[in-house]
């Protein structure tokens, strides 16, 4: 929380912008919302705050004029790499106090868990 808090974001723009940094031409407002598992005038709702930060940029897709791609800008890519480095941290020092054996056999846990 804390790698976000001076962007001014929340928890849920923070996860948009996590499905955002995975497509990197840019994504739908529907294929995001899709991704998030809200409605289609949430997914807006979203992208509108986002924006408004500086944090995403709406584009026509090259593909269909009719439609527009959010991706994000520099400051949102930034705040992506920010919170990605945190959560390695937090990560580490949540798992530190496992054994090696333990992180190999939790690993494996969730791997099996993975698994289709």
């Amino acid at each position: 929380m804390a790698a976000f808090a001076s962007y001014d974001v929340t928890p849920s723009q923070v996860r948009a912008i996590r499905v955002i940094t995975q497509h990197d031409g840019g994504v739908r407002a529907s294929e995001l919302a899709q991704q998030l598992r809200i409605a289609p005038r949430s997914a807006t709702e979203v992208v509108d705050a986002l924006e408004e930060k500086g944090l995403v940029a709406r584009d026509p897709d090259p593909a269909d004029r009719r439609a527009t791609l959010v991706s994000l800008t520099d400051r949102g890519r930034a705040l992506s790499e920010d919170v990605r480095r945190a959560r390695g941290v937090e990560s580490e020092r949540m798992f530190e106090r496992l054994t090696r054996t333990e992180r190999a056999d939790l690993a494996r846990i969730l791997a099996k868990l993975a698994e289709d």
